[in-house]
């Protein structure tokens, strides 16, 4: 792959400009009003409980908080989450956390990939449960940047406490994203920030091995590409089940196939036709919803 032909409007075009960013309608109950930031957990519970016999149904909820990270925006999120029948006892599931794309915000996640349906098919088929979740991440690449936004520490201190506050297992988490957020996922996983990680997934990471101007907003410059430089974090990642998915007809392939080959242990998923956009990233969500339940078991 020419990496001097990923030009800024290319790169917007790679990570996902035009992805839904209409946002679904709060919902409150038994949640953080706006104007306070999510509520920070006890800690995490470390035994997994059994699962639940009774037929479970996948539950969407969405709402919204101010983050000290992002000063002054109101960060939305989603969420989409086994539910029993009235009457019982909800037990403590595990999370995945999505990291969206260039362009979008939480809403990807459940209008166009149609996650909770992935879900529901998922539990439908006898898999393990657990919850997705997404909150909106801006335009920022999910680390610190010279702006003096850092998204991925809202991830860690505020908006997967909040997560755990709702009785979800924050020593079984979950990351995957798309593009951008599939470069997030993989950044964050490789730092080590999350105790409780399980298992990553990244489809269509948007990923290079050496700093490029042309990047567009990726990085604020070579010393921030260098602190933030998956290629050179990969051997961290050698404990840490992963799943990469890319197209065949992706731009990011070459670069992708690239940053698979170098990382220690076994890596599921691979390469299939399609391109970088919504249609191929709902044909391989399947696969990895399964990957995640079964790593989050």
């Amino acid at each position: 792959m020419d990496k001097s032909a990923l030009t800024r409007r290319r790169l917007l075009e790679l990570a996902g400009i035009g992805l839904g960013v209409s946002a679904l309608s709060a919902c409150t109950d038994g949640i953080a009003p706006p104007e306070t930031p999510p509520p920070v957990p006890a800690g995490p519970t470390a035994t997994a409980p059994t699962a639940p016999a009774a037929r479970l149904s996948v539950r969407t909820r969405s709402g919204s908080f101010f983050s000290a990270f992002r000063p002054g925006i109101a960060s939305h999120w989603s969420l989409a989450a086994p539910e029993l029948p009235p009457g019982g006892r909800p037990p403590e599931f595990p999370v995945a956390v999505f990291l969206h794309g260039l362009g979008g915000s939480h809403t990807v996640l459940l209008e166009d990939l149609a996650a909770h349906e992935a879900l529901q098919r998922h539990l439908d088929a006898g898999g393990a449960p657990f919850a997705i979740a997404a909150v909106d991440g801006g335009n920022t690449w999910w680390h610190p940047r010279a702006d003096g936004t850092d998204t991925q520490s809202m991830l860690v201190k505020e908006f997967v406490p909040f997560l755990g506050s709702q009785g979800y297992d924050l020593g079984r988490i979950g990351l995957f994203g798309i593009s951008m957020g599939g470069f997030g996922a993989l950044l964050l996983a490789s730092q080590g920030r999350l105790a409780g990680v399980r298992a990553v997934a990244a489809m269509s990471p948007a990923v290079w091995d050496h700093y490029d101007p042309r990047e567009g907003s990726a990085f604020d410059g070579p010393a921030d590409f260098a602190a933030h430089d998956v290629f050179a974090l990969r051997p961290r990642l050698a404990a840490v089940p992963k799943r990469i998915d890319c197209g065949t007809a992706d731009d990011l392939a070459a670069t992708v196939r690239a940053y698979r080959a170098g990382l220690p242990g076994e890596v599921e998923g691979g390469f299939r036709p399609g391109g970088h956009d919504n249609s191929y990233w709902r044909s391989v969500l399947p696969a990895v919803v399964s990957f995640l339940g079964y790593n989050l078991a």
